[in-house]
């Protein structure tokens, strides 16, 4: 005869409180002398077996048991409100609108331990006529680091998001590059706008200076090589009576106020066009004061002195080029006088390893993909040789 198992120890029950099978086991004890009991219920005898053996191969993963309730609203959500620490409001705000409008109301309602491969599959392949490659890596971004803080709290097992890949979305206006034509008559343009926006977009397009590094850019940074001292000082410490000027590129708007690499961070040296528009702005800026007093503000700086948004720049570029010959402002950007750099300095054979250290990217590959309809360099080397090899034979 079976021997009976005693109070505690186990086994399969109805429950008519819940008209659902309880399968439960008994685990031992906890410190505190307290039994350990796991369950699992299901409709059917073999569902609550089913449940219950997923308990256990979770407690015995060392997994804190979750609850099966958790969807993926509950995550994208949770990972919004703590996973975001120290991000800029911008950034924030960013995160939130896409999840907001792309990510919770298509795969929200999901439970999350029930998240396929084929959910998340189909869930970007329907977003493909509606975003851009960028969004749609975007948007995956943030379902993939909210599946994986759910992994982190024990929430959910493995990270279905990481084993799919993003397609490409819908095309995006291409960047596009100012040839020489269009750069001079830019700069003609430039010399009727006001004075910090003649500045702004003539250093932008012989510089090559990102956007968000201009708009943080400070007077104390504008610096002259000064022969007696030899060394650079802030041009409002020693004035424009000096030879060779340089920017020191070493702040940008984002909220650390780092520029967006370690290799951004550099110090050009500046043509005489940016000379004399800086000059012209400072000059007018101080308007018979000390110059000194504004050594720590911002070169394009508002009236209150705040950084410019991208969209005041964007508004009072295109309004500066209005007069430009052949150009229709509103199909510029204000990134694209830096584009236009990169194809100038490449159209007049300056290599790309020096490119990529004046734009201050990482390595050549990144200037060659980001700018690779800007990039064209004439390889003249094998026709050189091959002309000394195999020179043409005179004509008779």
């Amino acid at each position: 005869m079976t021997k009976r198992r005693s109070r505690g120890d186990g086994g399969l029950h109805w429950d008519d409180k819940r008209q659902r099978w309880i399968a439960t086991a008994s685990l031992g004890y906890a410190p505190d002398g307290k039994r350990i009991i796991k369950r699992g219920s299901g409709k059917t005898k073999t569902e609550a077996k089913t449940k219950l053996k997923e308990v256990l191969r979770d407690y015995e993963d060392g997994l804190v048991i979750a609850s099966t309730d958790s969807t993926v609203k509950d995550a994208v959500t949770y990972w919004l409100t703590n996973g975001l620490k120290g991000r800029s409001e911008k950034t924030i705000k960013t995160y939130t609108w896409y999840a907001n409008t792309h990510v919770i109301p298509s795969l929200g309602a999901r439970k999350l331990r029930d998240l396929s491969v084929e959910d998340v599959d189909r869930w970007l392949s329907s977003k493909t006529g509606i975003l851009g490659t960028r969004s749609l890596k975007l948007i995956h971004n943030i379902l993939d680091r909210s599946v994986r803080n759910a992994m982190r709290r024990d929430v959910v097992k493995r990270n279905v998001v990481e084993l799919c890949e993003v397609p490409v979305g819908r095309p995006g206006r291409p960047s596009k590059a100012l040839t020489l034509d269009q750069a001079e008559a830019v700069l003609k343009a430039a010399e009727t706008a006001t004075c910090r926006m003649r500045a702004y977009v003539v250093v932008s397009l012989l510089t090559g200076a990102r956007t968000e590094e201009l708009r943080d850019l400070r007077w104390n940074h504008v610096v002259a090589y000064d022969a007696t001292r030899k060394s650079w000082q802030a041009v409002t410490d020693v004035g424009w009576e000096h030879d060779q000027f340089a920017l020191y590129v070493w702040r940008s708007v984002r909220k650390s106020g780092d520029t967006k690499t370690v290799k951004s961070r550099r110090s050009l040296r500046i043509p005489v066009r940016c000379v004399t528009a800086l000059k012209a702005l400072l000059d007018e800026r101080a308007n018979g004061e000390s110059v000194g007093k504004f050594s720590e503000s911002r070169v394009f700086g508002t009236r209150n002195e705040t950084a410019m948004t991208a969209e005041n720049v964007r508004r009072d570029v295109r309004i500066a080029l209005k007069s430009a010959e052949g150009i229709d402002p509103a199909e510029w950007t204000p990134r694209e006088l830096r584009h236009s750099f990169v194809s100038l300095l490449s159209a007049h054979d300056v290599p790309i390893e020096h490119i990529s250290r004046l734009v201050g990217h990482t390595n050549t590959l990144v200037t060659e993909v980001v700018y690779r309809k800007q990039i064209r360099p004439v390889m003249q080397e094998g026709a050189t040789v091959m002309d000394e090899i195999f020179p043409l034979a005179p004509e008779p």
